[in-house]
């Protein structure tokens, strides 16, 4: 027998699209994250009485790729906010789920945080749900707090769990990617990094994202330059992503106002709010690609102001 509260929900039709997100920012490893204008929009429809399948249909990024069962993200963060809101799920439940993704898999654009937060989203649609629980599936506070609140985000662990703080991206700032065809794991690029890290870099990358941070707050782009100069990950992840710094330094020289590796990679993220340096950025990457006969493709997007929502129907 399905349980009355999901025998109430059966048939119920949420939609939701979220963004992508870009972490770190350069110096700020695990804490900064920005919401970018790459899409996921998924649908998903109850079926308490489907004894327990899911039909779910992907196009776009991820087709014949992700995962079609329970495994799959965006079903983790539904039934979990679900189980978190009304208890433990009843074993009839079933979700047919129809996904159109615009974000890149494993290029460090939040593909994975994405699909979590559009489950807790659609989870808080249909009851209630917060940000611990997509953080607690996704493991990256950072991503998940810009999929799902938008902006730039500060994110960070305290005794009482995650706290997040948002603001508003300055309005002509635009962010222009190098997307490789090569795709770095998430995990493989941890184990790149060191235990221990020495203490003038830690102290410089400390003041980098205190400039930097404040610098977005007050709509000061150019303190970009420091912020996404980092001493912790990026040298160390250049021993598996070997063109990263040329990528790097490219797209600096041809006047972005900072550029550095989005997440754990392998998309290159230039900051620019001047039309015309978009021209001479793209043609900087598409350089350095050429060189070292590394496939991708160069996209321009808006940071996102607006999070992870429900839409409209139709």
């Amino acid at each position: 027998m399905v349980a009355h509260w999901l025998a109430e929900l059966d048939g119920r039709r949420v939609i939701v699209d979220v963004p992508g997100s870009s972490a770190n920012l350069g110096a700020g490893f695990d804490c900064l994250g920005v919401a970018l204008a790459l899409t996921n929009r998924v649908e998903v429809e109850v079926r308490g009485w489907s004894r327990g399948e899911i039909e779910l249909t992907i196009e776009g990024e991820g087709r014949d790729e992700l995962t079609e069962d329970r495994d799959n993200r965006f079903v983790r963060g539904l039934e979990a906010a679900l189980g978190a809101a009304r208890g433990e799920l009843p074993e009839g439940v079933g979700w047919r789920i129809d996904m159109h993704n615009q974000i890149p898999l494993a290029r460090g654009l939040g593909s994975s945080a994405a699909a979590t937060v559009a489950g807790v989203v659609a989870a808080n649609a249909l009851t209630n749900a917060q940000l611990r629980i997509a953080a607690g599936i996704e493991g990256h506070p950072d991503n998940a707090a810009a999929a799902l609140l938008g902006g730039f985000v500060v994110t960070a662990a305290t005794p009482d769990g995650i706290e997040a703080i948002r603001f508003d991206p300055p309005r002509d700032l635009r962010a222009v990617l190098f997307i490789p065809e090569r795709r770095l794991p998430t995990d493989a690029m941890r184990k790149a990094l060191p235990a221990t890290v020495p203490f003038e870099d830690a102290v410089a990358n400390m003041g980098a994202v205190g400039l930097g941070v404040a610098g977005m707050a007050a709509g000061r782009t150019d303190l970009l330059a420091r912020l996404t100069v980092d001493r912790i990950h990026e040298p160390y992840r250049a021993a598996i992503y070997p063109e990263l710094p040329r990528l790097v330094a490219a797209a600096r020289k041809a006047g972005a106002l900072g550029a550095c590796l989005s997440g754990a990679g392998s998309t290159i993220i230039a900051f620019t709010d001047s039309v015309s340096k978009i021209t001479r950025i793209e043609a900087a990457f598409a350089a350095v690609a050429a060189d070292d006969d590394l496939d991708g493709r160069i996209q321009v997007v808006e940071p996102r102001t607006a999070g992870a929502r429900v839409v409209p129907a139709g």
